[in-house]
């Protein structure tokens, strides 16, 4: 998910009750919430090769042991260098635990959508799918910012029940969150039977994509081991499949393709769940275009699309 998610995931923990377990309790839930994202700095190697690199060791389970320990350490060095003046002391059980809090919620947040996170690494390289939310959820954060923003008014106001905010909103999106997980799983239940009832070939995998603002629609992309498409749902049960069914060019180890192909198309292909590889223009200006299905809308294609010359990505 997005960073400001993230973060008000951290907030809204805290509004709920945490906050008040010990100093620093509120930047450590923030800080931690988004703590994973530090691979971030891979969009520096240029080109596709950070797609490798991103949702990986910084989310996997070494991290989550390593990453709150050297978060705890930081926020316990703050506390000795600032001010003591009239604030209430650290807690360092409970910071502790607080770091671990917000940093697992990160990878179980990003597991919600349909980018992909290696949740096992680096003990394995598998990349999980949770397919029920778009990156950017705008209800998610309306919730969110409402919860905190009722709870802190309460709290200023003295009101005792100025954590029911967050509670309750915190509450509200996880059971958003697995109505929208069954929406993706009826989708991608419809469509299968409907690609195989309406065009006669069966998809080994269907993939129901969250749409922005409109939780209750999903596009759909779908595969077998020769030919994909597309679709779209609208819940309850419309589905509606393209006709047009094309080769993908992809077999059992990647594009068909001659020789070796170079480090960026390797870590785009580690990255793509449902790569499709073309041949275009001829001669000299012959060029393997490398693309994923999931990223077809043209306002981000080009950002998940690679292009190399054929003489570049081949070894001969």
């Amino acid at each position: 998910m997005d960073n400001l998610t993230h973060s008000l995931v951290g907030a809204v923990l805290g509004q709920a009750g945490l906050k008040r377990k010990t100093a620093l309790a509120m930047p450590t839930l923030i800080i931690a919430a988004n703590i994973p994202d530090i691979d971030a700095v891979a969009v520096l190697l240029g080109g596709h090769l950070h797609l490798a690199i991103r949702r990986g060791i910084t989310h996997g389970p070494i991290a989550m042991l390593v990453l709150p320990l050297i978060l705890w350490a930081t926020m316990l060095a703050y506390d000795r260098w600032r001010p003591k003046a009239d604030r209430p002391p650290v807690q360092k059980g409970w910071l502790l635990a607080l770091a671990y809090v917000g940093c697992v919620s990160h990878p179980l947040f990003d597991w919600f959508n349909s980018y992909g996170i290696r949740l096992l690494e680096p003990f394995s390289s598998q990349w999980f799918y949770g397919d029920t939310l778009f990156i950017i959820d705008i209800w998610i954060w309306a919730t969110l910012i409402g919860s905190v923003w009722l709870s802190r008014r309460r709290e200023r106001q003295g009101q005792g029940s100025w954590r029911r905010p967050a509670a309750f909103g915190f509450a509200a999106i996880l059971a958003y969150i697995t109505a929208n997980g069954l929406v993706s799983e009826r989708a991608e239940g419809l469509a299968g039977r409907a690609i195989k009832d309406r065009l006669g070939t069966t998809p080994t995998l269907v993939v129901a994509n969250p749409v922005p603002v409109q939780f209750w629609k999903r596009d759909l992309q779908w595969r077998n081991d020769e030919v994909y498409g597309f679709g779209k749902f609208s819940f309850p049960d419309d589905v509606f499949i393209h006709g047009k069914v094309r080769p993908h060019g992809i077999g059992v180890d990647g594009p068909d393709r001659p020789g070796k192909m170079i480090a960026d198309a390797k870590a785009f292909l580690f990255w793509s769940r449902m790569p499709v590889a073309d041949v275009s223009g001829d001669g000299a200006n012959r060029r393997l275009l490398i693309s994923d299905q999931r990223f077809n809308d043209p306002r981000v294609a080009d950002r998940f699309k690679l292009s190399i010359p054929l003489n570049d990505a081949t070894a001969r």
